[in-house]
């Protein structure tokens, strides 16, 4: 079967990943309202394109917080890849790194930091944090990435408790017995662990934004924070010194009937006025989406969801073509809409549809 856009992975993985592992990766809150919206939303935006603008030589390339990326996509964190994938993380980084864009390596990872770091030498990587309880092992965490030589830190933000996600109650989910938490493996011993391969309530809820200064005593890397939708926390978050927003709602997956984040995208960017870099993730299947995203401003794109479809196809390679698949995509959608560089796009090249 000829893989010809990001749809055909998702079929593919919808009939070869184990059901249980499927649904994991699909599943949304609640009646799954967010996560559905999150794509909807990109069809509701028209393009305004321009013509006769030489698009003879194109040039995708971007950079973020300073470095240069082939393509304003890249691979937002998600958890367990070895349920897609028997090499897991592994593959990821090696993905990235072969299509030269950005990876951010989950805490939930199924494969160690060190592990990633070695399987892609010199790849592009930030890390994403979720803090703990148990401070420490967080603190930990943070030392080791920068250590190895992560670019950046990724503190997610919309997670005190996981979110309610139907299929994963009904299927009783459980990370299968050969799968650890890689990362935080020996950090909490002795407790039992809960379906995610934690102790249940181990992720800390009292988290505050003064923990941002919390963690910038920690590290030096920059830190980018992620599931901002709103000007409010926009705002608070330039104000904590954070060098990026990711905006996000954790693919559906988290509060329910939230906006689209293509839609809250555009709150954000207003609110930051150039201050930070802001980027977005969910609903993005298409090149000509991204080109949406950046049209409303966000820096870079980030793919959860086709990623993992990727691995499932075929790890490492499969990931590879859904990175290209992207990346041509983008690169004929840009020019037939009239650029010929990323710095040519703007918001005149949109318009929301009054459909």
């Amino acid at each position: 079967m000829a893989m010809v856009c990001l749809s055909d992975f998702e079929a593919y993985a919808k009939k070869y990943l184990p059901k249980i592992a499927w649904d994991y990766f699909a599943a949304g809150a609640d009646d799954c309202t967010t996560r559905d919206e999150n794509i909807l939303a990109y069809k509701r935006i028209r393009f305004r394109p321009r013509m006769l603008r030489d698009v003879s030589v194109m040039d995708i390339r971007t950079k973020i917080l300073g470095s240069e990326i082939s393509f304003p996509v890249g691979i937002a964190p998600t958890g367990f890849h070895q349920l897609a994938w028997p090499d897991g993380e592994k593959s990821t980084a090696r993905a990235a790194r072969a299509m030269d864009t950005c990876y951010i390596a989950s805490t939930y990872s199924t494969c160690t930091l060190e592990e990633i770091s070695a399987a892609a030498p010199g790849g592009l990587r930030w890390f994403q944090l979720y803090i703990h309880r148990n401070r420490t092992a967080s603190q930990q965490l943070v030392r080791r990435a920068e250590a190895l030589g992560f670019q950046g830190l990724v503190l997610t933000a919309d997670l005190p408790y996981t979110g309610k996600r139907r299929d994963d109650v009904r299927n009783g989910f459980r990370l299968p017995p050969h799968m650890k938490v890689k990362n935080l493996e020996g950090a909490f011993e002795g407790d039992d662990c809960s379906e995610y391969g934690l102790p249940p309530n181990s992720l800390d809820p009292s988290v505050t934004w003064n923990d941002i200064y919390w963690l910038r005593s920690l590290t030096r890397l920059p830190i980018i924070i992620k599931g901002i939708l709103t000007r409010e926390d926009a705002e608070l978050a330039v104000k904590h010194g954070v060098q990026g927003i990711i905006v996000s709602n954790h693919g559906g997956r988290q509060l329910d009937e939230g906006p689209a984040t293509i839609d809250a995208l555009v709150e954000v960017v207003e609110a930051v006025r150039g201050r930070v870099e802001v980027y977005v993730d969910g609903g993005i299947r298409k090149g000509s989406d991204v080109l949406k995203a950046l049209a409303l401003g966000a820096k870079c794109v980030f793919i959860g969801r086709p990623a993992l479809w990727g691995l499932a196809y075929k790890g490492e390679e499969g990931l590879q073509d859904v990175l290209r698949i992207l990346q041509d995509e983008f690169r004929l959608s840009m020019a037939l809409a009239g650029c010929a560089s990323v710095s040519e796009i703007g918001q005149h090249l949109v318009q929301f549809s009054r459909l």
